[in-house]
Parts: structure tokens; sequence; C-alpha cells
């Protein structure tokens, strides 16, 4: 835990940010930014993403020990997949190891993606979710005609 919280804190510190500005782009408490940089808490996996944007890093970065500084870009194929399905509806098939509960068999919106990762949106039995998921644990994508 104290891994990723150094890591948040030098980045922000990179980036010239101090916690009270990291914290109004990410719309949480100064105090909750600190609490992930001392290591007492995670963030949501929900902010990852965007904590990851902000600052200018990878997420892979953030969330794996003696993960390289390096944005890690996707296949050129799958940079040209996912940026088609951006913003679409699409119904995600995941390799059965890998399967994310939540949004299988659901329909999604691919809101974002960067390097190995890519964000989901969808409308389940439990509500509106947002899902930070590794692009590798997809098998493929269908999309879902608007009307469904």
């Amino acid at each position: 835990m104290k891994e990723l919280g150094n890591k948040i804190a030098q980045k922000r510190k990179d980036a010239g940010l101090t916690q009270t500005e990291f914290a109004e782009k990410l719309f949480v408490t100064r105090q909750t930014v600190s609490r992930w940089e001392s290591g007492a808490v995670l963030p949501d996996i929900e902010k990852i993403g965007a904590i990851a944007s902000i600052l200018g890093t990878t997420c892979d970065y953030l969330l794996k020990d003696d993960h390289p500084d390096t944005p890690a870009a996707p296949s050129p194929v799958i940079g040209r997949l996912l940026k088609a399905a951006q913003g679409k509806k699409v119904r995600l098939n995941f390799f059965e190891e890998e399967a994310d509960l939540d949004l299988f068999n659901n329909v999604c919106v691919i809101t974002d993606f960067e390097g190995n990762w890519m964000k989901a949106e969808a409308d389940t039995k439990k509500g509106r979710i947002e899902k930070l998921i590794p692009v590798s644990s997809v098998l493929s994508l269908e999309y879902v005609k608007e009307d469904e």
C-alpha cells in the first residue's frame, strides 16, 4: 500500500501540484490525497485512471511493483479497435479465467482507454457502474445496436 502512495506523491510533486490542487482535479479532499500518499488507504479503483491521467503516467506504473514509468501503448490494432469502439455500445466477452462478472453479458460503453487498461460504464442490476479493466482480459467485443 505504501508503494502506491509513494508513487502518487512523487508524480504529483514532479507535476508541480500541491495536494490541494491535485485533490481539486480529482474531486476529493486534500485529506484524501494525504491518506493515499501516506499509505493509510488506497484510492478507489475508479480513481486510478484519473490519477494516472493527471499525473502523466500509466495505471500499470501505479498499480504494479517495479513497473517502469513508461507509457505502455497497446498494439496498434488494439488501439484502433478501442478508438473505434469508444463511446459506442458494446458487449465485452472475457477470457474465462478473467471474466468481469459485473460487465459480463451487459451492454456497456468504453469511455476511455490508456495503455493496457480501459474504462467501461454499464447499467447493471446493481445500478450504473464504472470499471477499470485490463485490456488483456477481453477476448472480444461486439457492437450493440443503438435500440438495445
